[in-house]
């Protein structure tokens, strides 16, 4: 197997600069922060799932997904609609998938209600686990995910970012 080629772009945003990855048909991976200055983070989950690859600079095989955060930012659009791949354990694609399926724009859940929803209410570290390697910020909404008491509680791009998000979708939600 040679060396696969993952195609990327940055974007500004109003909680910083977004990386996205993509395979050439699927976005794979949304990172805070630029490629140079999160190289070793992802180069980690890359060698897991990808192997040897090389990043090739294509902004058109990210077009799409950049114009949907775009509109996302912009109060235009509470959703996306473009392909994404979920690349992690079992257990880890199952949590994000409900946190896509469970979460409604604008509301939160806790990590023992997404524990409940999966069937094992005592999985709660082990759902927290999974949302702190969601390879999909934003779109994945692990940002809508709070402490049982209701708190903000870790958040992989920063606590700061996720109170924007929340504060943004609740905007976004309370004028529709």
């Amino acid at each position: 197997m040679g060396k696969v080629n993952l195609y990327y772009d940055e974007m500004h945003s109003p909680v910083g600069i977004l990386t996205l990855i993509s395979n050439g048909e699927k976005l794979v991976r949304i990172e805070y922060g630029s490629l140079k200055n999160r190289s070793d983070q992802m180069n980690k989950w890359i060698m897991r799932y990808f192997g040897d690859a090389a990043f090739v600079h294509s902004p058109e095989k990210v077009e799409r997904v950049k114009a949907e955060l775009e509109a996302y930012f912009e109060n235009e659009s509470q959703g996306f609609t473009f392909d994404f791949e979920f690349f992690g354990t079992p257990f880890q694609q199952k949590v994000w998938q409900a946190l896509v399926e469970k979460i409604p724009f604008g509301k939160t859940a806790s990590y023992k209600d997404i524990a409940e929803v999966l069937g094992n209410p005592k999985a709660v570290r082990a759902v927290g686990g999974a949302v702190n390697k969601n390879p999909f910020s934003i779109i994945v909404p692990c940002h809508r995910v709070i402490g049982a008491s209701g708190k903000m509680v870790g958040y992989n791009g920063g606590l700061d970012k996720k109170e924007f998000l929340l504060k943004h979708e609740n905007r976004i939600a309370e004028t529709s």
